[in-house]
């Protein structure tokens, strides 16, 4: 029921007399009360369905499993080229993306969550996480311990767009961001990190496009290239990009209105309006990525969401997950740090939306880490029984293992039953008898074979024995053969 209906008690009538007459129970202090419904301040109130907010997701217990073999992957790659965590807040202050992402681009324009306060200045929902992290940089001094400085982050962040497959409004976004060099070896570098992300998950089938947009006084003759072009044609431009086409020009090639993008196909190319230096960094960028055996192809109308890029910019693309098919995204911002009040310092990176990272191994039938099952559950039978049970199942867990034990009061029957329903390795039964002998059976659950176990001191190295032994058995199998 979403709708919300107020039905006005009986006048003359208590609460507890209306409820009576209706046949249901409640309090008055608003206590549920029959089917649905509940009693506050005098009237019937229909209880609304909660749900969450539209273009968000839960990720249950049965799916997290695929999260962390993502993060997992992400971090230990990351990690390993040298890169270190930072965590950022969840929200900035609102100038900090305005003045890093760019007034003209359609996050800044349509997609942030602004919020304020009553005291407060106005902040906003993260929709990306480079700004945050150059920002945190230049405020704790980090710059100061010496370049490159290599950083990397898994954070929510925020967009208010239309909702599609892998692409929400809160999100979650792997990035790596580094500090300090100029050189193409950097970007061959950032580059293949993320090649080795994606490669490391198994994701298939994935090309990399590479491009330059150059440095401001390349964009400068570009822009007014771009400005002749799309003039012609202004009247069929959509209102936000007409006045962009003033502003900034290029944001009209990454504009997402199909009449946009179709009257965008034959505009000029920024790789013919390259400097001396940023025609050479390109280059030589591409040499490097080719003796690294890394393939690509060049893809003039890439030009990224965001206005910090210069020079380098690159996508890893796939086909498998539709219209949508950037993978992982990034490039130099060699003036981003400058314009948030930095001393004047080249930089670049990436970022990958983790849904979109998922739903691509989805489609690509890749393997996930599996899921971690029970080790063992311990059945009682009585109290002190139950006790016992739970003495086994701490020393069990302080030992690594992971053990259940019977929290519902359930007979034997339903507490096997519950063993069985969350994937059990071993089970083990207590009653009065086995606390009596302190011996037991350990019972694999899927083969039904048992084996005696002492309730000992001994009862730990025991068991790490028996579940050592029936992890590796088919190892152990092919090598008796």
């Amino acid at each position: 029921m979403n709708k919300r209906t107020d039905v006005t008690c009986v006048k003359g009538k208590s609460g507890s007399e209306f409820s009576e007459q209706l046949g249901w129970y409640h309090d008055y202090y608003g206590r549920p009360f029959g089917d649905g419904f509940y009693f506050l301040g005098g009237k019937i109130m229909a209880k609304a369905t909660v749900q969450r907010p539209r273009g968000t997701q839960d990720v249950t217990p049965s799916e997290s499993h695929k999260w962390q073999t993502i993060e997992k992957v992400c971090r230990e790659t990351a990690e390993q080229f040298g890169f270190k965590e930072i965590r950022t807040p969840t929200f900035e202050d609102t100038g900090l993306f305005v003045r890093s992402v760019g007034d003209t681009t359609d996050v800044v324009q349509k997609e942030m969550y602004t919020v304020s306060a009553k005291g407060d200045s106005e902040f906003t929902l993260k929709p990306e996480g480079t700004a945050g992290v150059v920002r945190a940089m230049l405020e704790n001094g980090i710059l100061n311990d010496g370049v490159p400085q290599k950083l990397f982050y898994i954070t929510p962040c925020f967009r208010h767009e239309k909702p599609q497959a892998g692409r929400l409004r809160e999100f979650h976004q792997f990035g790596c961001e580094m500090v300090g060099p100029s050189s193409p070896a950097a970007d061959a570098d950032i580059i293949a990190l993320a090649k080795s992300v994606i490669d490391r998950l198994g994701i298939k089938d994935v090309t990399l496009h590479l491009n330059s947009i150059g440095c401001p006084k390349c964009r400068e003759k570009y822009h007014q290239a771009l400005k002749e072009y799309f003039s012609s044609r202004k009247d069929e431009l959509c209102h936000t990009c007409q006045e962009r086409l003033y502003k900034n020009p290029m944001r009209i090639l990454d504009c997402k209105s199909p009449i946009c993008s179709d009257i965008a196909k034959n505009a000029p190319v920024i790789l013919d309006y390259l400097c001396e230096n940023c025609n050479s960094h390109f280059n030589k960028l591409q040499e490097i990525l080719k003796a690294m055996g890394i393939e690509f192809v060049i893809d003039s109308k890439i030009v990224r969401g965001l206005d910090y890029y210069t020079k380098t910019v690159f996508e890893f693309i796939t086909d498998s997950i539709g219209a949508q098919g950037t993978v992982l995204g990034g490039g130099r911002y060699d003036g981003l740090v400058e314009a948030l009040g930095g001393q004047p310092t080249p930089a670049l990176g990436f970022g990958s939306g983790i849904e979109r990272l998922l739903l691509t191994m989805e489609n690509s039938n890749c393997e996930f880490i599996e899921k971690n099952t029970c080790d063992l559950y311990i059945a009682s039978m009585g109290n002190n029984a139950q006790n016992k049970a739970a003495s086994l199942a701490l020393a069990l867990r302080d030992e690594g293992f992971f053990t259940e034990y019977d929290l519902m009061s359930r007979g034997l029957k339903a507490q096997m039953k519950y063993a069985n329903k969350i994937n059990a390795k071993f089970t083990l039964v207590l009653g009065d008898n086995e606390l009596e002998t302190k011996q037991a059976k350990l019972k694999q659950m899927d083969t039904g074979e048992e084996i005696d176990i002492s309730l000992d001191e001994k009862f730990c190295d025991k068991f790490s024995d028996e579940l050592t032994n029936y992890m590796f058995k088919d190892v152990l199998s092919d090598t008796e053969l």
